[in-house]
């Protein structure tokens, strides 16, 4: 019997669980014992996903469950010693039926075959998590269709960035808000960065590009040359736009010797593991949303400050991401809701359509404005002329802190303050 993971369930059983802040993720209103379901919780490392698991077995009881986390170095990374846990499992608790919290279980091989067996064929119930989406709904292996449910996890939220800081937004004075609101803009919703003070923060982060790098990129991918792909990391976020031929070019001029394969290939890696996500241009010809550039976001601002040369004199930009992040997080709950840019002809540019069901339902134009007089003409006007081509009677400006309702052209504009913007964002 593997001493190590006999020493690990024992030391869950027997120690106290951390202090945990609830999310608006909870999974135990998704679990049903009776059910033979596998969840699946996937997102990118460090946005809380062993928290939502520790927080499910504070409810269900931990004396219910197991936990095991398939990174530590302790645990042989072979099937064996999935079986083995069963067999311990048995060993120690006869034929208690128990909830397995299995952490970052992508690192042992054919997981998926074992899941499947444990699923079909005892009343054990699994709850997995990984930061790849092999876990995830879309790319589930084929022998587990149509037994996983997928819960997506991310940074946290406006919202819950307030309740983890422990205030109550309807009596702090306005200008302790907007503090807080720049903090949320600058440094994220990464739970341990949040808690954090702001002097431990970069250390954080840091260390937490490298973990990324290091085990969901050149671990996972045998990446044996880390030059190229780092650039392309820094590069991301000061590109607002690009092309798969832009990121190549840019790469060689900097000295990388890539192709635009290989390009290709690190941004797949780097959407599979959550870290980025992109936006096409709203248009019915598919081979033109192909073929037009393409906006990309990353997972979490604090990365982008990290990153970005000019942080500081592109608010607006962090602003835009900010938004984006809150619609991410919509449509990863109602697959229907679709995320598009819209650009005319002649450099008119919305930052968001967002259609429901292949209809449009809003547009968005993200602004750092504190009064009308600062709203740039320009933000509006490319709005106007996106509502009129479109058919459109209404569009947002999401800004910093100008509120109003304004009739431009025909076209009823709401402006809105980011943090009430992004406060009635909910999960769907």
């Amino acid at each position: 019997m593997n001493q190590v993971l006999q020493d690990l369930v024992k030391n869950w059983w027997s120690n106290p669980l951390p202090s945990i802040k609830p999310r608006d993720v909870d999974l135990v209103s998704y679990f049903d014992p009776n059910v033979k379901k596998i969840l699946s919780v996937v997102g990118f490392r460090r946005v809380g996903k062993t928290f939502t698991l520790l927080d499910f077995a504070q409810k269900y009881g931990k004396d219910n469950c197991v936990y095991v986390n398939f990174e530590d170095e302790r645990i042989p990374k072979k099937t064996e010693t999935l079986s083995e846990l069963i067999d311990l499992l048995t060993e120690l608790r006869g034929n208690q039926h128990l909830v397995l919290l299995m952490d970052e279980i992508q690192e042992i091989p054919d997981w998926s075959l074992w899941a499947r067996r444990i699923n079909e064929t005892t009343q054990h119930r699994l709850i997995l998590s990984g930061s790849s989406s092999k876990l995830s709904s879309r790319e589930i292996p084929t022998e587990l269709r149509g037994q996983t449910i997928t819960i997506p996890m991310f940074p946290l939220n406006w919202n819950e960035f307030v309740r983890f800081k422990e205030v109550n937004l309807e009596s702090l004075p306005h200008a302790q808000v907007s503090t807080l609101l720049r903090e949320y803009l600058q440094f994220g919703g990464l739970p341990e960065v949040v808690l954090a003070q702001e002097g431990m923060k970069p250390l954080i982060v840091t260390d937490y590009l490298s973990s990324f790098v290091n085990r969901d990129i050149v671990e996972r991918y045998k990446l044996r040359k880390t030059e190229a792909f780092t650039d392309l990391l820094r590069l991301l976020p000061n590109t607002k736009s690009y092309t798969y031929s832009k990121l190549t070019n840019s790469l060689k001029s900097m000295g990388h010797s890539v192709g635009k394969a290989t390009v290709i290939r690190y941004m797949n890696w780097l959407e599979m593991s959550f870290f980025l996500s992109h936006v096409e241009v709203f248009s019915a010809n598919v081979k033109n949303r192909i073929q037009t550039m393409k906006k990309s976001y990353i997972v979490d601002n604090y990365f982008s400050s990290q990153y970005n040369s000019s942080f500081s004199a592109n608010l607006g930009h962090a602003m835009e991401q900010l938004v984006f992040n809150s619609l991410h997080i919509q449509s990863a709950w109602d697959p229907r809701l679709e995320i598009f840019y819209w650009k005319d002809y002649v450099g008119n540019e919305v930052d968001f359509v967002v259609t429901q069901n292949k209809t449009l339902e809003e547009l968005i134009q993200v602004t750092f404005a504190s009064s009308k007089f600062e709203v740039q003409e320009r933000e509006t006007k490319a709005l106007v002329k996106a509502a009129k081509a479109l058919n459109k009677p209404s569009g947002t400006v999401v800004t910093w802190d100008y509120e109003g309702v304004e009739t431009i052209d025909s076209v009823e504009v709401a402006f809105t303050p980011v943090w009430k913007w992004l406060g009635k964002k909910k999960l769907a």
